[in-house]
């Protein structure tokens, strides 16, 4: 299951196990059913500053996420200087199991 974009809010979310919308009801049901994860975030370097973040994405790869975060997946952008387009779509589709 491929979780892209996945904003600030989605990845501290689910790394708490919050469910309040169907999409974090499906990637926080994955890991009981051991689907294999793959997230492609999308923030900004002052939101990727933020504490909650280096725990939530430590704590979602020790339950097995591949977070396609820094060199290789997404790198977070100068806030309001976002390049959509530049977003790193085949990183993520190339991670997915075949």
């Amino acid at each position: 299951m491929l979780v892209a974009p996945a904003t600030f809010n989605t990845l501290n979310k689910w790394a708490a196990g919050i469910s309040d919308t169907l999409a974090l009801g499906l990637v926080t049901e994955a890991f009981g059913l051991e689907l294999p994860l793959v997230d492609l975030p999308y923030l900004n370097r002052a939101q990727a500053a933020h504490p909650a973040l280096g725990r939530s994405v430590a704590f979602l790869r020790e339950c097995g996420v591949n977070v396609l975060l820094g060199e290789g997946g997404f790198v977070p952008h100068i806030p309001k200087q976002g390049d959509v387009g530049a977003y790193p779509w085949d990183a993520a589709l190339a991670a997915l199991p075949a």
